[in-house]
């Protein structure tokens, strides 16, 4: 009790609540004391009264709270209770946790189970669901199959789904499952009832084939819409399925057959009746028609245009490649005619594009690939493309036009590139069979024509031979130049049988050349007809032919050799003597023999040289300028060669004063009276023509 209530006292005085602050309250005490000179035993003394008069108080203090010390003595008693109880209810709620989480870790592991449980049962019924579904056979599949005709979508539809329950039905019967008897019977009555109608469908899709003037491509893209027809047969019934594609394949060759055949009888006939025969050569001499006029400059003459020129046919390998086909009735009607090569083309474009579609049809209808695609290929075509090879066959034969013959051999190099291009095979056999045909016709065609140029008489000609191009270099200018361009248009390098050709048809050219102005009797205007012919021949070609080839150039040569010897035969008779001492002199000058060119020197030969030069060279410019221009029937070509004749007498001209210039003739008192080589220049100037 004491104790309580000298707490509380202390409590009421705010004492220092710590034993450090105590010491340190009393240190400040003692140090006060001493500090002031106190005596320290009267000040212990006077603390001890206060502690007394301290105690009684508080003595007298807790004597008068007793009642609330009881009071409190009793709550405290009453709290230690209720924390005891308290303690007690939490042990057991303790202990209830514990079995708690025991039966959580219970009711967790049975949830997993139960889970898993769920998961598959779920899974087993999903498949045993399935499998009933797809063993089960609806009363809409077999209202479908049964009454749906098969161009119905919803026919489609359960056929699919009859297929997939067949299938599923072979994989089942292959793990012996009980439940495959009881729909196996409906199942294969329904499949049954299917094919007899696709059967029936099919066969009469492939019988409108054989109806006359029917667009083939109809029933066709019937066929195709209905692909998995012939895909149900081939999944279930190999040998109905082979049914099928053998009447097919039947039936298609024979339509093929017959519209070949009919279509090239009927197109041939609209071939122009004026085409190329055996006479059309060209060596061939132009007969000579009545009538012409005493100013004419030339005979009129038959036109062999179509056959030595190519005109507007070449738009055939560009333009009208893949124009629209000849019809046959539409172009009788029109009176219309057409060359060879037209109806070539024609027929060799309908043959590329029914290929085309019929390889693509087969290989999409009856899902072949690679070499299966290309035997039934040849099956269905067959018959056609044989028939199609004798006719040709024998339209080449007669066909005289080397153009028409080489535009067609370009043709078939196109669509073989076309067919190729479509990824379809390009029936190699025919094309090959083809150019052999009409390489073999344009040997034996191009050789008639060397033939007739090898064979021509010129001294029989009824139009006598004169220095102008002659109409058979004409001709041959034309007929290289077609050739040629046509070789341009395929985009393919020059032919070697093609090149092989044309060389020799140049060689007999050159020979018959030479026999023309072999006929005229002055050297010069030998020389002067052979630039003519050749002029013509590079005219023609440089107008239509964009590339370089063989022929242009070594005719150029040729013209170029002629026209080096036509100058020196025109200068000859106008300053053939300074020619000619120019030729002797230069030689010895440059083998330095001095006493060689003093013997010229004295010999007075050079003074008449000088003389004649500066007393006629201006008239014999003129002359020379009026010879050559109304020479040459080429103005520009005349021009060229007058400009040329001028160099040269420049050249020869400057050689003279360069051999005059030698230590040899310096007392030549000649050389004074040589006229200027640059007043020659200037006079020449005015003979250059202005285009």
């Amino acid at each position: 009790m004491p104790t309580s209530t000298t707490s509380t006292a202390s409590s009421g005085n705010a004492a220092p609540s710590t034993l450090e602050d105590v010491l340190e309250a009393d240190d400040e005490i003692v140090r006060s004391a001493l500090e002031s000179g106190l005596d320290l035993r009267k000040y212990s003394a006077q603390i001890d009264e206060q502690l007394k008069v301290a105690n009684q108080e508080a003595v007298q203090d807790c004597i008068q709270q007793a009642d609330k010390l009881v009071d409190l003595h009793g709550q405290i008693t009453k709290c230690d209770e209720v924390f005891e109880r308290l303690e007690g209810m939490l042990s057991g709620f303790l202990v209830e946790l514990g079995s708690i989480s025991s039966d959580m870790k219970r009711l967790q592991e049975q949830s997993v189970d139960i889970n898993q449980q769920l998961q598959n049962r779920q899974q087993v019924r999903g498949e045993l669901s399935q499998f009933v579904d797809d063993m089960v056979v609806p009363p809409a599949m077999i209202q479908a199959i049964l009454e749906r005709d098969v161009n119905e979508r919803e026919f489609l539809e359960q056929l699919h789904e009859l297929q997939h329950k067949l299938q599923f039905l072979k994989a089942q019967e292959f793990k012996e499952a009980k439940a495959v008897g009881d729909v196996h019977d409906v199942i294969e009555n329904l499949k049954c009832k299917a094919m007899e109608k696709m059967r029936e469908w099919l066969l009469m899709k492939i019988s409108l084939f054989k109806k006359p003037l029917t667009n083939y491509q109809i029933p066709q893209n019937a066929l195709l819409k209905n692909r998995f027809f012939y895909e149900f047969f081939l999944a279930n019934d190999r040998q109905v399925a082979r049914e099928i594609r053998d009447e097919y394949m039947d039936t298609v060759s024979k339509m093929f057959f017959s519209y070949f055949k009919t279509y090239a009888s009927r197109l041939f006939k609209l071939q122009m009746v004026d085409s190329a025969t055996k006479d059309d050569l060209l060596g061939a001499e132009d007969h000579v028609k009545g009538g012409g006029s005493f100013f004419s400059m030339k005979p009129h003459v038959r036109n062999r245009a179509t056959v030595f020129s190519l005109g507007a046919r070449e738009n055939l390998l560009s333009l009208d490649l893949m124009a629209p086909l000849i019809v046959p009735h539409a172009a009788q009607q029109a009176n219309e005619r057409f060359q060879f090569e037209r109806l070539f083309r024609s027929i060799q474009y309908a043959l590329v594009d029914h290929c085309s579609h019929e390889f693509l049809f087969i290989a999409d209808f009856f899902m072949v690939t690679g070499q299966s695609t290309v035997e039934l290929f040849s099956q269905i075509m067959g018959k056609a493309i044989t028939h199609l090879l004798k006719i040709l066959q024998e339209k080449i034969t007669i066909n005289y036009d080397a153009i028409s013959l080489y535009i067609c051999i370009c043709l078939c190099s196109k669509y073989y590139d076309l067919m190729s291009e479509r990824e379809v095979p390009p029936i190699d056999g025919y094309w090959d069979s083809i150019l052999r045909l009409l390489w073999g016709r344009f040997e034996a065609v191009m050789l008639m024509h060397n033939e007739s140029v090898r064979n021509l008489d010129v001294q029989k000609l009824a139009t006598p031979v004169d220095t102008r191009p002659h109409y058979v270099i004409r001709r041959y200018a034309e007929f290289t130049c077609a050739l040629l361009v046509c070789c341009q248009l395929s985009g393919k390098p020059m032919d070697p049988n093609l090149q092989k050709h044309l060389t020799r048809q140049q060689t007999e050219i050159e020979k018959l050349l030479n026999r023309l102005s072999s006929q005229l009797s002055s050297r010069k205007d030998r020389l002067i007809c052979i630039i003519n012919n050749y002029d013509v021949i590079l005219n023609i070609l440089d107008e239509r032919v964009t590339t370089d080839s063989k022929e242009r150039t070594s005719f150029w040569e040729l013209q170029q050799t002629k026209i080096s010897s036509y100058v020196e035969e025109m200068l000859n008779p106008y300053f053939g003597q300074l020619i000619a001492f120019v030729n002797e002199c230069e030689p010895l000058v440059e083998q330095s023999h001095t006493q060689l060119l003093i013997r010229y020197a004295n010999s007075g030969h050079i003074t008449d040289i000088v003389k004649a030069f500066s007393a006629d060279w201006k008239k014999s410019i003129d002359a020379i300028n009026r010879e050559i221009l109304t020479s040459f029937t080429n103005f520009k070509n005349g021009t060229n060669i007058l400009q040329t004749a001028f160099t040269q007498l420049v050249q020869y001209y400057h050689r003279f004063t360069k051999v005059l210039s030698h230590e040899a003739f310096n007392e030549c008192a000649v050389k004074s009276e040589l006229i200027n080589i640059h007043h020659i220049m200037v006079e020449l100037k005015k003979y250059k023509p202005v285009y």
